[in-house]
């Protein structure tokens, strides 16, 4: 049983969905006003991680990522670039879709737009202020925290310690410091739609609550999001939520921990901030993938150039064997009695909490016994196809960070074939020198040869 640490119990739980056989699961997405950034991606990625794997199990998931496409920063950006506001979504949203795409990330199940939502966001703020957990002040609606008893239970904070902080904007419409903006009052040259309030737009908390609720129901499975989002965001989104339906809102709380870059957090001011598109001109995105991979997804990260690239040789390794497979095993058929203990282990690893690390090192512990196998004999046998299929569902299909086939890879195992031979043929002639020199330069570069009694096969490290 698949077991997952709920930051709202703040403890590892047995994973039990609603439903029988199906998971809703919510993820906070982009604020559609720039190129997102690695941190972003991590967070995406590693949803993707969870996505998959209920998916490798079977599940049927209904899988809910929004896009915030109106807010003070997508309208700044179009201040800033003479543009219309809803371009500027479209120009950033159209970006976002092609970026994971190239991460390999799973589509979801819907995209919800702020922007189509707005009938089903004024409804729950309607409902709010009816019931008493919401004011307007001359067109701006807030909600009173004090009308909430559960206030600060996904995060642990104190209210009165929040309220002697000062830490939010301080408005003086507001009954308490701590009461946040369900809808604000159209300013002059601002995007707004009409309202029981007056002219307007929703504040960023009640679009997520009312989009999640809309496409997946008053109470859900799982809500995912980076550790940066526990407060305020979603603290908030719990309050509007269970206020407005009388109802458990998530019962699984996911966060995804902090990247920092070369040990300092990422900002554009200390010119240590980097998009994934800067990243994926660099490195290919099953890299990356594979980078996220090493760490456990709650944990903070330290992104540097060297781990990036340590990860790449890393992945190369298991990219390398199951290229070779698909040459030497295309003509054989796997058995599914092999390998079952590597499942098993890969499972047991995914089950704790999506451990990808521990998952990585199962796939690296089965690649050390198929190189060690091939060593011996790489003729095509159902271990191979087997060996083949086990990379595939774990490291393709679950991790996706498997590269993509190339022409290429049947080619290098052709060009070491021929360097092999080119090394006996040196070796009958008693020329020892060259012989030599083609092992040794063959090593540098990961490959070992192995000299049998009757012939030299070769592994890949």
């Amino acid at each position: 049983m698949i077991q997952l640490y709920n930051t709202l119990t703040r403890r590892k739980e047995p994973f039990n969905p609603l439903e029988k056989g199906k998971v809703k699961m919510y993820v906070c997405g982009p604020t559609v006003y720039d190129f997102f950034h690695i941190g972003n991606a991590r967070s995406f990625i590693n949803a993707d991680f969870v996505h998959r794997y209920f998916r490798y199990l079977g599940l049927e998931v209904k899988f809910i990522m929004n896009l915030t496409d109106v807010d003070d920063k997508i309208i700044k950006k179009s201040n800033e670039e003479g543009a219309g506001f809803s371009a500027i979504a479209k120009k950033y949203s159209d970006a976002f879709h092609e970026d994971i795409r190239k991460l390999k990330i799973l589509p979801a199940t819907i995209y919800p737009a702020a922007t189509a939502h707005m009938a089903d966001i004024i409804a729950m703020i309607e409902k709010l202020v009816e019931k008493g957990f919401a004011y307007n002040v001359e067109g701006n609606v807030f909600y009173d925290i004090s009308k909430f008893t559960g206030y600060g239970k996904l995060s642990g904070k104190n209210t009165e310690e929040l309220e002697a902080g000062s830490r939010v904007e301080v408005n003086s419409e507001k009954k308490n410091p701590l009461d946040f903006s369900l809808w604000k009052k159209a300013k002059e040259g601002e995007p707004y739609w009409e309202s029981p309030w007056g002219k307007g737009r929703p504040g960023w908390h009640i679009e997520c609550s009312a989009m999640s609720c809309k496409h997946l129901g008053k109470t859900f499975d799982i809500h995912a999001g980076g550790s940066d989002l526990i407060f305020p965001h979603h603290e908030n989104e719990i309050a509007q939520s269970e206020a407005a339906n009388g109802k458990p809102f998530a019962n699984y709380w996911l966060h995804f921990g902090f990247l920092n870059i070369d040990s300092e957090k990422m900002s554009k001011s200390l010119g240590n901030f980097f998009t994934t598109r800067d990243i994926l001109q660099k490195f290919q995105a099953e890299t990356l993938r594979f980078f996220y991979a090493q760490t456990h997804y709650a944990s903070p990260l330290n992104f540097t150039a060297e781990a990036l690239e340590a990860a790449d040789s890393g992945r190369l390794k298991i990219d390398n064997l199951f290229f070779r497979l698909e040459e030497l095993a295309k003509d054989a058929l796997p058995d599914d009695s092999l390998f079952r203990e590597e499942y098993a282990r890969f499972e047991e690893a995914m089950n704790d909490d999506i451990n990808t690390p521990k998952a990585l090192a199962v796939v690296f512990d089965a690649v050390k016994d198929i190189n060690r196998h091939l060593a011996e004999s790489n003729t095509a046998t159902a271990y191979l196809a087997s060996a083949k299929k086990f990379i595939q569902h774990t490291a393709g299909d679950v991790l996706a960070v498997l590269g993509e086939a190339k022409k290429e890879a049947g080619l290098e195992s052709k060009l070491i074939e021929l360097l092999i031979q080119l090394r006996l043929e040196a070796r009958k002639e008693k020329n020892f020198a060259l012989s030599d020199k083609i092992r040794d330069r063959l090593k540098e570069i990961g490959v070992i040869l192995e000299d049998g009694k009757d012939k030299t096969s070769y592994k890949i490290v």
